[in-house]
């Protein structure tokens, strides 16, 4: 969870890209990435296997300053979909602030999103994270595809919980996703640890701080 380290000011938070196999979640901080201010753009590690597909993780930092004098270091990260790596998700999720789920808009693949949502549900509570209450979105990426689910569909079926379609190799809906993402981080640090009253930080400061560092695409 949240590492706050008050002597060097500095606070650590990671939040994780998880789906299926090939839904999109690399694409996502691809391109993320992309779009990251070259004057500020980190380094992204991405470690693959032969077949394209990520292996262990991608890693994202994103780093920013709040008017507290505060640093703020986000960590993003993705894991392997594939059902083999299920104890490399596991340890990904270790210590997760927030979750961005990428989900396949194709009705062919409902089973294997299902899937991927009570293999990430297991794995949080195996970390003795609660569930119910981890800031999340869920992203129905490849709406390019033939045959996906209707907008109004995934509405009704997602309730509350805050949805977002994208096609991720083209950068569309990625920065929406993630500002939500950011959105819902922010509400569930400030319920849980106080935060614009310990640290100074207002949820207007903290998007501005973490959304500068992008450009916003076309």
């Amino acid at each position: 969870m949240v590492q706050i380290n008050m002597g060097s000011k500095e606070i650590t938070l990671k939040v994780v890209y998880y789906g299926p196999a090939l839904s999109g979640k690399t694409s996502n901080l691809q391109r993320l990435h992309e779009l990251m201010d070259p004057a500020t753009r980190s380094h992204m590690l991405t470690l693959d296997t032969k077949d394209d597909r990520t292996l262990y993780f991608d890693f994202l930092p994103v780093e920013f300053d709040t008017v507290g004098g505060f640093s703020i270091k986000m960590k993003l990260f993705t894991v392997p979909g594939q059902v083999m790596h299920k104890s490399t998700r596991k340890i990904v999720l270790a210590g997760a602030d927030a979750i961005a789920f990428v989900a396949d808009s194709q009705r062919s693949a409902a089973s294997a999103n299902a899937y991927s949502w009570r293999d990430m549900e297991a794995n949080l509570k195996a970390h003795r994270i609660d569930f119910d209450n981890l800031p999340k979105v869920v992203q129905f990426n490849k709406r390019d595809m033939p045959d996906v689910k209707s907008l109004t569909e995934i509405k009704e079926q997602w309730g509350d919980t805050p949805t977002f379609p994208a096609v991720a190799t083209r950068g569309e809906g990625i920065l929406e996703t993630f500002r939500e993402l950011m959105c819902v981080l922010y509400r569930g640090l400030d319920e849980r640890h106080d935060f614009s009253a310990k640290f100074a930080v207002s949820e207007e400061d903290f998007l501005k701080g973490v959304m500068k560092n992008f450009r916003q695409p076309g």
